[in-house]
């Protein structure tokens, strides 16, 4: 229990460092400073810095899959719209729980080595997938505007993603405000009907 709890102490503030100064721009002695603990003393818990942010991408990935899964999984087989507005939150969720860790997967994943960023990439892709399925399920029902399944997904995911760069858990927008706007706004995105009003 107490080196699961030292390994996330870790992990918190080696995401925090990341987050402002970029992976490359943090070293091991970085984040023992900020533990105020001797890099030495790092090695008994974590065996390299490439192996933090595996970690911290690793946990963050699986958060994101069991946020979306079980938000499909409670709504079985509701129309497209509801999906894609539970898939929504569920990400949404995710970002603003740990706006750090987050951060760091959205951006960082890149430094893996290559053998960790290939198994990152796919299940990235995977994850795309359920948004793509349910964008394409939509527009075959008429729910959504007549747009590429893959293109649409990719946007909705960078905006989703985007949170990362000014959203601050202690500002003026509590978790719920961000999430229902940003939600509202993916369901815009692909509904057309925005579209249809001002025609």
């Amino acid at each position: 229990m107490v080196e699961t709890t030292r390994r996330r102490e870790i992990e918190d503030v080696a995401s925090e460092l990341f987050r402002e100064h970029g992976y490359s721009g943090t070293s091991v002695r970085d984040i023992a400073r900020a533990l105020d603990i001797q890099g030495a003393s790092l090695y008994a818990h974590v065996a390299s810095k490439q192996d933090v942010l595996w970690s911290i991408v690793d946990r963050t990935a699986s958060q994101f899959e069991a946020a979306a899964d079980a938000a499909l999984a409670d709504l079985g087989d509701a129309e497209p719209m509801a999906r894609l507005r539970a898939l929504a939150l569920a990400h949404v969720g995710v970002v603003v729980e740990d706006i750090g860790r987050a951060s760091v997967f959205i951006h960082e994943w890149r430094s893996l080595s290559p053998e960790r960023r290939a198994r990152t990439l796919t299940r990235r892709d995977a994850y795309e997938q359920r948004f793509r399925d349910v964008i394409r399920e939509g527009i075959v029902a008429g729910t959504f505007a007549p747009i590429d399944p893959t293109v649409a997904a990719a946007y909705l995911l960078t905006a989703l993603n985007g949170l990362v760069a000014w959203y601050q858990p202690d500002g003026r927008l509590g978790p719920s405000s961000v999430t229902d706007a940003y939600v509202e706004l993916s369901i815009r995105a692909v509904s057309g009907a925005a579209a249809d009003e001002a025609s």
